[in-house]
């Protein structure tokens, strides 16, 4: 029930050792990652420090990969922005409660689904949907970040071309002194992530932005700055929200949870071969329902601290505890240092973590390799910018159907046996109600009159057959059999063998 007991059972010192400098390398960057992404979200900047308590914890005891670092990520927070700002708008307190909300309803959803071992969903996202889907979401995330980073008023959008024209428009606005912070904030990020990626950049430019400030008093010149962070541990207990608003909030929850499921498993699976899809979902689960409870909002494990934890040597869960104690300790006794930390270095913070999220050389290699599946990426890009995240997500797991269907329903019918004589077919697809009419008619072209000594049809690629794929072989099985010839079936390991009937006596 707790992996953590066991792997702790057969730890070595050196084990522990690493996991406890992974711990502190990875709060090291979500300490002022999670601030900026709960603005992002909206939220406070304290909100990403409570969803980084006991989140972490729960994931620590019962989750099934070593290195995936649980918490706030930069997708559920736009999805959690774009969800809640027309339900809630002007009501700093009541958005706050409808977030922790939204995250005790992600983590029922995929307890829930966990428990049903749905996990297989996770495959119904398709490579290129994700691929487009993220890179779109960078796009959105980033661009939704010059706000913050070069001071002008931007409304908040999913819709790319709504944030451009804003932008464009608001030119004559910009501030030079926070256009400056950000600039510089980005180009360390940058140099630093290239020359020194184990450093601790992202507590460097949180370090000098926030001194600098302080010192030269920046805030009395126009700098947007962080302000008072309240000090403590958060309450434990249910959000203030009406139940009524439950229903509202459930498509945003089910969006926010499927996203996260699939960013999770995706990248804990990129540095652990051994996670269980299906335990991953319940942990998941328990996370965001701690999150709920002590007032944060939806979180899940992020692509770029999974990276630094995997790097930093981390070997078990032990990593999330050890960082989740870092975040109460902060809590504790460290907000009172980020009062004059500007809000255009948290900008830079979130502008250079999504910029990852871009895989130009996968987007290559599918233009390289397949077409139809680059079609399906730039149409999830195309959806997702033009419409907004949930939207697009939706549309890219349809494109991607759609692709699938028109690849299966004509599938490539040709004879491999190089023999007159002899008929050997392999389906390179799913055989299924919606392809048979198309391969029978396509043996029939290959039969032109002809009869067969041995007949071999092989859809092993088609995993289970369906009632209407099995009537054809069953016509297919009669229809040689008649004819005199010697008829294989083979389906993944199984081979069905169908003798010629025997010449009659004294033929």
């Amino acid at each position: 029930m707790i992996p953590l007991i066991r792997t702790l059972r057969t730890s070595s010192k050196e084990d522990l050792r690493a996991d406890v400098i992974a711990g502190l390398t990875t709060a090291i960057m979500l300490v002022p990652q999670g601030m900026a992404y709960a603005m992002l979200a909206g939220l406070d900047p304290i909100v990403g420090l409570y969803a980084s308590t006991i989140p972490l914890a729960l994931y620590a005891l019962f989750g099934s990969s070593r290195p995936l670092a649980v918490g706030p990520v930069a997708m559920d927070s736009l999805m959690v922005a774009a969800g809640l700002l027309p339900l809630v708008q002007g009501d700093p307190v009541a958005y706050a409660a409808y977030a922790a909300m939204l995250a005790l309803m992600v983590g029922g959803i995929q307890i829930a689904l966990g428990l049903l071992r749905a996990g297989i969903l996770v495959r119904f996202l398709a490579q290129p949907v994700i691929l487009g889907f993220t890179a779109a979401a960078a796009l959105i995330i980033g661009l939704s970040q010059l706000k913050s980073a070069v001071g002008i008023p931007l409304p908040r959008s999913q819709q790319v071309h709504v944030i451009v024209m804003a932008a464009v428009q608001s030119l004559n606005q910009i501030h030079p002194l926070t256009f400056a912070i950000s600039a510089a904030a980005v180009v360390t990020l940058v140099v630093l992530k290239k020359k020194a990626p184990k450093f601790p950049r992202f507590l460097l430019v949180v370090a000098i932005g926030t001194l600098v400030t302080w010192a030269a008093g920046l805030n009395t010149m126009g700098v947007d700055i962080v302000g008072d962070v309240p000090a403590g541990l958060p309450g434990i207990g249910l959000p203030a929200v009406d139940l009524s608003v439950v229903a509202t909030l459930f498509p945003i929850a089910f969006a926010i949870a499927m996203v996260a499921m699939m960013e999770a498993i995706s990248v804990a699976k990129r540095y652990d071969h051994d996670v269980v899809p299906n335990r991953e979902l319940v942990s998941l689960g328990l996370a965001n329902v701690g999150s709920g409870m002590v007032g944060g909002y939806p979180v899940t494990g992020g692509f770029s601290r999974t990276a630094v934890n995997a790097q930093a040597g981390a070997r078990s869960p032990l990593a999330g505890l050890v960082t989740s104690a870092v975040v109460v300790v902060t809590l504790l006794f460290l907000t009172q240092y980020f009062f004059f930390l500007p809000k255009a270095v948290l900008a830079a913070i979130i502008m250079t973590a999504v910029a990852g999220l871009i895989d130009v050389a996968g987007v290559k290699r599918l233009w390289a390799n397949n077409r139809v599946d680059f079609g399906v990426a730039a149409v999830t890009f195309a959806a997702t910018l033009g419409l907004g995240i949930q939207l697009g997500m939706a549309i890219g797991v349809g494109t991607s159907f759609a692709a699938f269907v028109w690849r299966t329903a004509q599938p490539s019918v040709v004879n491999q046996s190089g023999r007159e004589d002899e008929l050997h077919v392999v389906l390179p697809g799913p055989l299924y109600f919606g392809n048979v009419e198309a391969v029978e008619s396509g043996l029939e072209s290959l039969e032109a009159g002809r009869t067969f000594r041995s007949v071999v049809i092989d859809t092993s690629a088609s995993g289970q057959l369906d009632s209407v794929a099995l009537s054809l072989l069953d016509r297919l099985s009669a229809r040689y059999t008649d004819a005199g010839s010697v008829v294989e079936f083979v389906h993944a390991a199984t081979t069905t063998t169908t003798p010629a009937p025997a010449e009659p006596v004294g033929a």
